[in-house]
């Protein structure tokens, strides 16, 4: 993929289908989750937050590798112990694996305050934000204060948009159809 071309609304559908079909525990993060949130921005990758057990990370390859992602051992290594950062870069579209975002406890605690936008399981926009600040990049700090306002203006403006994901992965309602600013891309 070219690197400089945003991500579109269909790669992350076929994302989220494949990672749900394989029953895998994983939440949107990062500027791409915040785009699912309404954000007005594009991102050239998806960042995904997996669940760190042995089990999750043997369905997170099936899916990638049913999806075309080329996993080889060293990577699947990687995947499997969870290591911190796994940056996907052989497959249809740019993923980033994020097994320890900055500032943020556990998944099970970013699980319990993320939220379900149409079929897509997100990180709340606090966790957001809060990994974007503590991960301390540039461009995460140049972010920041319009990430900041969108978070305040959702909460004055879009109540019932989302709805919480539940206690645990595999205990979530059934998603609320809402309309995703990415459609149409």
């Amino acid at each position: 993929m070219d690197n400089n071309e945003p991500i579109s609304h269909h790669d992350v559908e076929k994302l989220n289908e494949a990672l749900a079909r394989k029953g895998v525990a994983y939440l949107f993060i990062g500027k791409g989750a915040a785009v699912l949130h309404g954000f007005p921005d594009t991102t050239q990758d998806v960042d995904i937050f997996p669940k760190k057990d042995t089990k999750n990370a043997q369905a997170l390859i099936e899916a990638l590798t049913e999806l075309g992602f080329t996993i080889d051992s060293a990577t699947a290594d990687e995947i499997v112990r969870g290591k911190d950062f796994v940056q996907l870069r052989n497959g249809p579209f740019d993923v980033d694996l994020v097994f320890a975002p900055d500032g943020i406890e556990s998944f099970d605690d970013a699980w319990r305050r993320g939220v379900r936008i149409e079929q897509f399981p997100v990180c709340g926009l606090d966790d957001i934000i809060e990994s974007k600040r503590r991960a301390g990049r540039t461009k995460d700090r140049e972010t920041l204060p319009r990430l900041e306002k969108f978070r305040a203006w959702v909460k004055v403006h879009a109540r019932g948009r989302t709805q919480p994901l539940g206690s645990q992965p595999g205990t979530q309602a059934e998603p609320v159809q809402h309309p995703n600013p990415w459609k149409g891309w």
